[in-house]
């Protein structure tokens, strides 16, 4: 009785003192951001006030030319998470142990996920610009690519958890890598890599707006454009366009995730 009083204590110990590194690693990176400058945020308020003041009301005297940036924008997250599945399933594949042909091909393909995911859409989205030209084509590329690194990582560990009795029972029947993939892997995890995707292309759409702003097209190019000539009403609209966008999109995923449960 004693042994597992002492061991809860020593549990309990040991919970206490990670919360209390946790708390303090907060704390100094706080402090470190300059979260603690009190003479910051009291110079800040008035320029937000101000700020503000300019952005209300929205003026939406423009609201026409903002429908078919809006229109792009749906495409891009459509077309960018439709290539971001078709390139993440098979390097999913390859980066599941439990799935994977060979120790180097899992290590390859893991690193491979890493690296895509390190790199932010935003950076993409310069370059493909600056290698393809400006349009919704750079936007789709820099989300695609970069989603890859994230849905092929949320694919694999669906994958790696699938139950293995009937992907051994599948070999043990003969069936060959690809039976095994369709017969006893996919069926097992396919709404999970269906709920992954819905909240992909929710994120895609909000990651298309901040893309136009580097010039691949979409809204994100009316509000850089507006904020440019200094037209806070209008940036105040636009903001208020997507905010109604991501709205409707959020409510159909969410919908079309409980079509699929």
């Amino acid at each position: 009785m004693e042994a597992i009083l002492r061991a809860e204590a020593a549990a309990r110990h040991r919970t206490a003192l990670s919360a209390l590194a946790v708390v303090v690693v907060c704390l100094a990176a706080l402090g470190l951001t300059g979260f603690f400058d009190a003479q910051r945020f009291a110079e800040g308020i008035p320029a937000l006030v101000q700020l503000t003041d300019e952005m209300i009301p929205p003026d939406f005297t423009r609201w026409r030319f903002w429908l078919r940036p809006l229109l792009d924008t749906l495409a891009m997250s459509i077309a960018g998470t439709a290539l971001a599945v078709v390139l993440s399933l098979p390097l999913a594949l390859l980066a599941a142990p439990n799935i994977s042909p060979h120790p180097l091909l899992l290590a390859a393909a893991r690193m491979l996920l890493s690296a895509l995911r390190s790199v932010p859409e935003i950076i993409m989205g310069i370059i493909f610009v600056a290698a393809v030209g400006f349009g919704a084509l750079p936007g789709v590329l820099a989300l695609a690519l970069h989603s890859v690194g994230m849905v092929g990582k949320f694919y694999a560990e669906a994958i790696e958890h699938a139950d293995p009795m009937p992907i051994e029972a599948a070999r043990a029947a003969g069936a060959s890598p690809l039976q095994v993939v369709t017969h006893a892997v996919l069926p097992q995890v396919l709404p999970q890599l269906a709920d992954v995707t819905i909240y992909r292309w929710e994120y895609h759409f909000r990651a298309s707006a901040v893309l136009g702003i580097v010039g691949a097209g979409g809204i994100g190019f009316e509000l850089i454009a507006a904020l440019r000539l200094i037209d806070y009403a209008q940036v105040s609209a636009i903001l208020l366009a997507i905010l109604a966008c991501v709205v409707v999109v959020d409510a159909l995923g969410s919908a079309l995730r409980k079509r699929l449960k």
